[in-house]
């Protein structure tokens, strides 16, 4: 039978040293965390290497305590040899992006552990979860020796740290969410301090570090329980089918509300929007065809004759400029009618040109969305921001085409 244990070269190998990559680590979860609730850090670890001790309850402790501890202490992670040694994958992601180290759960641990004793002493930062095991509930277990054991051989002292909220963000068997994350560092303990000391101390500073939920608005709240009912894909479809007849708002303003409120609805509410744009745009070829004539406001003369100079040079293809130029896509779709364009011709080349900008607008307000969760208190600000620099933009391109 394979043992699922690292090979000794595997335990006894040292970390990556490199300043740079851990400074790479570091800003590799730092934007991660950024993306989903953010991360604080309050207090800074001593000069000199130190163990660095810290409750656990959540796989998100690693990335929290990498993007918080100094790039300088080049942090190593003690982590399961049972677990993230077992396999090639799992031991190359572990090395590379959390720089681990193997410690064996049942026999040899300690070998595992002392290893990492002159990376101590060349002012390297060990970080190790005393428990040995994810916690529930918040509830810290007993801390084995193992820490203080390694940090009195290399005579270094022993740093407890709190975390708190990754129990939220990623919980134990649960899935991604929006969480706050905060680390907090306190005073360096001596090399001799027993293992109810080292629990006490990290349970002082878990139980100091609230991990609060995000703050939201109300105005937010309201717009997700709208989005993300069976109402949301709907409404983009008729905002945008709407808008490509003769409604003057266009559909990227309603992505925009609804893509920073819920980001996660950005690429279905896109896509009911371009369906619903191009539904349109071929309603309005057709009744346009048929010598119907719709309302149009806030558009121009000027616009609709540079669209009869595009089509008549390009066809169907001219429609490739709509998302640029800043004249309305029903201006396009009322032209083609009048100038014979073919329907599937009409289809095939609008859906490339609104398909490029709507996915893209769409895709960009929910990237925007993911970074200020943190900040969702202020979303209706956003809204107040993204109406006022929609009617900016509309009134200056409806003057320069006047």
């Amino acid at each position: 039978m394979t043992s699922t244990l690292p090979r000794v070269r595997d335990r006894v190998a040292p970390p990556v040293r490199s300043r740079f990559a851990a400074a790479l680590r570091r800003g590799l979860w730092w934007g991660v965390l950024s993306l989903t609730g953010g991360v604080e850090r309050r207090g800074r670890l001593p000069r000199g290497g130190c163990v660095v001790v810290a409750n656990h309850s959540s796989h998100a402790d690693t990335a929290a305590l990498l993007a918080a501890l100094d790039a300088r202490h080049t942090p190593a992670i003690g982590a399961a040899a049972d677990y993230w040694f077992a396999s090639p994958w799992r031991r190359r992601i572990c090395r590379r992006l959390a720089a681990g180290f193997p410690v064996r759960r049942s026999g040899g641990g300690m070998d595992d552990l002392l290893s990492m004793a002159d990376e101590l002493r060349s002012g390297r930062a060990v970080v190790l979860f005393p428990e040995g095991t994810r916690g529930r509930d918040g509830e810290l277990g007993s801390f084995h020796r193992g820490a203080l054991v390694l940090a009195g051989q290399a005579g270094v002292p022993v740093v407890p740290v709190g975390i708190a909220g990754t129990d939220r963000l990623l919980p134990k068997h649960g899935r991604l969410r929006s969480a706050l994350v905060r680390v907090s560092i306190g005073d360096p303990l001596p090399s001799a301090v027993t293992p109810k000391e080292a629990r006490d101390a990290v349970v002082a500073l878990h139980s100091r570090t609230v991990a609060e939920p995000l703050r939201d608005s109300a105005a937010r709240r309201r717009v997700a329980s709208v989005v993300t009912s069976r109402r949301g894909v709907p409404l983009a479809f008729v905002w945008a089918l709407a808008e490509a007849l003769s409604w003057p708002l266009m559909p990227e303003l309603l992505l925009g509300a609804v893509c920073v409120a819920v980001p996660r609805v950005a690429l279905k509410m896109s896509l009911g929007a371009l369906a619903g744009s191009l539904a349109g745009g071929l309603l309005a070829l057709q009744l346009a065809s048929a010598g119907v004539q719709l309302p149009a406001p806030l558009t121009t003369d000027r616009m609709r004759a540079e669209v009869r100079g595009e089509l008549a040079l390009e066809g169907a293809s001219a429609v490739r400029h709509q998302p640029w130029n800043g004249i309305p896509f029903k201006v396009y779709g009322a032209e083609a009618g009048r100038a014979g364009v073919p329907a599937l011709d009409w289809l095939g080349a609008s859906t490339a040109a609104r398909g490029s900008r709507t996915l893209t607008l769409g895709l960009g307000f929910a990237a925007f969305g993911l970074l200020m969760r943190r900040h969702r208190r202020h979303y209706g600000r956003c809204l107040i921001l993204l109406g006022g620099g929609f009617t900016v933009g509309l009134s200056l391109i409806v003057h320069g085409w006047s």
